[in-house]
């Protein structure tokens, strides 16, 4: 797995309880690719209330990125729900974010994480 791959997993409730098969973005970086067991996920959702805010990134599905990523409706990247998995859970993978996709999840990284980071113009 690649950061930025888009791959449909069993993400695990808060709550504790077992979760749903859902897809989620993997937010790790690629230096850890087959160097650890787990993967660091970000959880999409088809619940679109939470576009607006900077830590979660909205994907249009009918758009040339949003095709990329294999997702099938308009969906919302929460980088508030981040999980590490075991890399053997991935049920599928479904596609990837685009580079301009993948920068603009850096940023709501920055915002979920409150990371600063110099800016290069």
């Amino acid at each position: 797995m690649s950061r930025g791959d888009v791959v449909l997993v069993r993400f695990p409730h808060p709550s504790g309880l077992r979760g749903k098969k859902r897809p989620a973005v993997v937010v790790q970086s690629d230096n850890y690719a087959g160097t650890v067991s787990t993967l660091l996920v970000a959880e999409v959702t088809s619940n679109l209330a939470m576009a607006d805010d900077p830590a979660c990134l909205l994907i249009v599905a009918s758009s040339p990125e949003g095709q990329a990523t294999g997702l099938v409706r308009d969906s919302v990247v929460s980088c508030l729900l981040i999980v590490t998995i075991y890399a053997d859970a991935v049920a599928q993978s479904l596609g990837s974010l685009p580079l301009t996709l993948l920068r603009s999840l850096d940023d709501c990284l920055e915002a979920a994480l409150g990371l600063q980071r110099p800016r290069t113009p």
